[in-house]
């Protein structure tokens, strides 16, 4: 059966155009005077029409979206001295496994905002990413403390997980979270902390509810790609529809 062949409309031009720049649904309904289900609704439809091939020449933002699916990179990695340098490696890496990546220092806050308007910013702006990327991939090494990765990692990942986006984690730290805890026993054999505080013990690397929500990778972020590539399938890296979220 052929499959009928038309260009997109205007509006779905405009949609694209915006959602390519790294807009929200929610950003780009108050910018064309859309509702955020319509948004979703037009981004789905345009998705998979090019998937199909029923649109045909398709803009090239489309086809970038469509082929290559957007990563955003969780981690503790904002916090390196050379952070932007190490973002661009983890992007090109990103683009040799057919991922594109969104890192949090991509975008800036403007100049002229207070410590507390800037951190705001910053936060929306993350958010955003989130809610744009189709799966997030996070560093969940052990942070500021053995056995526990970085907290707003962890927001992250609980984030998107709460979207249904995808979550992939990586991590080169070794054996159970009960061994890096560096717990000890009390004489009713629990495991406990130096704080003295129950350390869980599921077998797991990490926290039960990290481990639950990401697909977890031992080794860095090549590795991790490399499974994220060897495993994509259009089911899992799809937009959870707008009705679900």
């Amino acid at each position: 059966m052929s499959v009928s062949m038309r260009a997109p409309t205007r509006q779905q031009l405009q949609i694209v155009a915006l959602a390519d720049r790294g807009f929200s649904p929610e950003h780009i309904a108050g910018e064309l005077g859309l509702t955020v289900a319509r948004v979703n609704a037009h981004l789905s439809k345009i998705r998979s029409k090019v998937e199909s091939g029923a649109f045909r020449p398709a803009p090239l933002p489309i086809e970038h979206a469509a082929n290559q699916p957007l990563v955003y990179l969780a981690g503790f990695d904002v916090f390196r001295i050379d952070a932007a340098a190490h973002g661009a490696q983890l992007k090109a890496l990103c683009a040799q496994h057919g991922f594109a990546g969104i890192f949090p220092l991509d975008h800036a806050a403007p100049p002229g905002l207070s410590a507390q308007q800037a951190a705001q910013w910053i936060y929306q702006a993350n958010l955003d990413a989130i809610r744009h990327a189709d799966v997030v991939m996070a560093n969940l090494d052990d942070f500021r403390g053995p056995g526990e990765c970085d907290s707003g990692t962890a927001f992250e990942v609980g984030f998107a997980s709460a979207l249904g986006i995808p979550v992939w984690g990586y991590t080169t730290d070794e054996g159970a979270l009960l061994d890096r805890a560096q717990a000890s026993r009390n004489a009713q054999g629990q495991a406990l902390c130096a704080r003295g505080y129950l350390v869980e013990d599921f077998g797991l690397s990490k926290n039960l509810m990290l481990a639950c929500a990401a697909r977890l990778v031992t080794g860095g972020p090549h590795a991790c790609l490399a499974a994220m590539a060897q495993a994509r399938v259009h089911a899992l890296f799809a937009r959870v529809e707008p009705s679900h979220r």
